[in-house]
């Protein structure tokens, strides 16, 4: 038995076995749909079995494999897709499941060597195995075996998505839906499920579910400057995904006692740290940078360095004040006007947020409104007066 496998790595011997020359046989992948309370695998961990009992992944480290391998078989012999779920049942401790308390939910497709072969398909699947692709996207709430790759998560078109995504999805009045969720999930480097209701799917309303499953690593978010705030939009960032690092130089205030919440606690000077990761190739497009250190000795060499190198969002707090001193001290530097126009300072939307959560809340909302090209969402940067409102000028001078 080998170990846990993503659909996405059990293509290429899929569609070897079913397009050997010498030995093309039937398939069946089960893949985890769904998980509940505690469980080894996520969502999109598949395991492939042959009709000559070979296997390929796993799906709990040996606890369920048997019933599924059985399950495979019976699927491929059928040829119908079939949906089990795995648990563990105190009347029963010698029956299939997991004794660590969770659920398993598991869908199981059959593919055979041949298109026709009982009207399943397996010709969308062959596109996926080549490159390889980067993301899959499948059908899994009928009977019909479909699927579309995306070979380049980052370059790929979302406005094109919907076009191709009808094929699969066959109802036009969920189909930007499908295509939104869909593109997020990708862009974020998530695996989930996508539910559509009501689909027209065969003679019955029922859901469209499709399950998306990336390659790509989560965004990044980078944090400089160790204080309340960097704390607050730590927390509300991972709930969206990011992964998040936070970089100060002072390892009195940067300690993982004060922020347990980051992924990565880097005590080194931020704009040589910046430096170091953007040379390494470790910031892309979907990348956040936010400047939140309030001391200019810190902020103008680190946002000197991500105008210069990073092409995704960069924000960076402070009052207006603060920021009118930034924007000189930056053009002085040689940052020409269309590197300024790209950094978001004051950082985050017009919400009038006080305190640190609120602020946070901003700051994600602008850094979602960058990433869904929405300029027009009332971001700080591209609006004046005051930051708070009259009522907490006070407040304002202290948080900035």
């Amino acid at each position: 038995m080998e170990h846990e496998a993503p659909m996405l790595d059990l293509l290429g011997p899929l569609v070897s076995c079913l397009t050997d020359k010498t030995g093309a046989q039937p398939c069946a992948v089960a893949t985890i749909i769904g998980t509940q309370g505690s469980t080894a695998r996520q969502v999109g961990t598949s395991m492939l079995v042959t009709a000559a009992g070979e296997v390929r992944g796993s799906l709990s480290g040996g606890c369920i494999e048997g019933a599924v391998f059985e399950a495979c078989l019976a699927a491929i012999a059928s040829a119908l897709p079939s949906r089990q779920e795995y648990g563990f049942s105190p009347d029963d401790p010698f029956a299939a499941g997991l004794p660590c308390g969770g659920t398993l939910k598991v869908l199981i497709q059959p593919f055979y060597p041949s298109d026709n072969v009982r009207k399943l398909d397996f010709a969308s699947f062959t596109a996926a195995a080549r490159a390889p692709a980067a993301a899959l996207i499948r059908r899994i709430d009928n009977t019909t075996v479909s699927a579309m790759a995306v070979d380049d998560p980052l370059g790929f078109d979302p406005e094109g998505l919907p076009n191709e995504l009808l094929a699969m999805v066959g109802d036009r009045s969920v189909v930007s839906s499908a295509a939104a969720q869909v593109s997020a999930l990708i862009r974020s480097g998530r695996t989930g499920l996508v539910r559509l209701a009501p689909g027209k799917t065969g003679c019955a309303d029922r859901p469209i579910q499709l399950l998306v499953e990336t390659r790509l690593t989560a965004p990044r978010l980078v944090m400089f400057g160790a204080n309340d705030f960097s704390a607050a939009l730590g927390s509300a960032a991972r709930l969206l995904g990011y992964r998040v690092t936070l970089c100060d130089a002072r390892p009195v205030f940067a300690t993982r006692a004060a922020f347990p919440q980051v992924d990565e606690l880097v005590i080194e000077q931020p704009h040589r740290y910046l430096a170091r990761i953007a040379a390494a190739g470790q910031l892309d497009a979907r990348s956040a940078l936010c400047v939140l250190t309030h001391d200019e000795k810190f902020d103008i060499p680190v946002l000197q360095i991500a105008l210069d190198v990073h092409e995704g969002y960069i924000g960076a707090m402070g009052s207006r004040r603060s920021h009118d001193r930034r924007i000189q001290s930056l053009r002085e530097l040689g940052i020409d006007e269309g590197q300024l126009a790209r950094l978001h300072s004051p950082i985050g939307l017009d919400l009038g947020a006080v305190g640190p959560q609120e602020v946070a809340m901003s700051i994600v909302a602008e850094m979602i409104s960058a990433r869904r090209a929405r300029p027009g969402t009332g971001s700080l940067s591209r609006t004046a007066g005051p930051i708070h409102g009259t009522t907490v000028v006070g407040l304002e001078r202290s948080m900035h």
